[in-house]
């Protein structure tokens, strides 16, 4: 056993879940797709927004390619409306 499963043992057991419950691949992938291709800060952050998701039902797979495809596409063409953006527009 590694130090990565040596960790994810104790911490899913700390959790009260299985650690074979945990797809470790497909958020490392996701992590690393998130911080190459969008900003460092959001790897782990997004992280947890998948396992959000996944508490509530999502599957982490199709999420995971979901979320690395915005990833791929980062930034968007169209720059997003911000609530309260006082920048004058065109």
């Amino acid at each position: 056993m590694n130090e990565l499963d040596a960790w994810l043992a104790a911490a899913a057991r700390e959790a009260g879940i299985d650690p074979a419950d945990i797809p470790v691949k497909t958020v490392l992938d996701l992590a690393r797709d998130i911080a190459h291709g969008v900003v460092r800060p959001g790897a782990p952050v997004t992280a947890y927004v998948l396992g959000l998701a996944v508490g509530r039902g999502a599957d982490p797979s199709v999420l995971a390619e979901k979320l690395t495809e915005l990833a791929f596409q980062w930034p968007p063409t169209a720059p997003a409306s911000v609530e309260g953006d006082e920048s004058p527009t065109p």
